[in-house]
């Protein structure tokens, strides 16, 4: 979203807008058909678990890694070099071969 909206952003006129806001309105569009799990109060307190364990993983990975299982959920990732380090979460890379 980020990257779109400076897209927009760096394009002074009008016209040369057009083209980033359509792949915006693309994205959002492609993104309305996922189901998205929340931030709870179960994932809240895996991820206070797993603070609590030093798992070696940047926190905003570690709060995707605590949604999860939390959730049930099997979480697709092409970063499996961290999230494998996260005890018990089931995590796989469907982008590979």
């Amino acid at each position: 979203m980020r990257g779109w909206l400076a897209e927009i952003k760096k394009h002074h006129d009008i016209l040369e807008q057009i083209s980033a806001y359509d792949r915006l309105i693309n994205m959002v569009q492609f993104f309305q058909e996922w189901t998205i799990i929340r931030l709870d109060e179960a994932a809240s307190e895996e991820f206070i678990r797993l603070k609590k364990m030093k798992v070696r993983v940047g926190t905003r990975d570690l709060k995707i890694a605590a949604i999860a299982p939390a959730q049930h959920a099997l979480l697709l990732s092409a970063n499996l070099r961290d999230f494998q380090k996260v005890p018990g979460l089931r995590v796989e890379n469907w982008l590979s071969s």
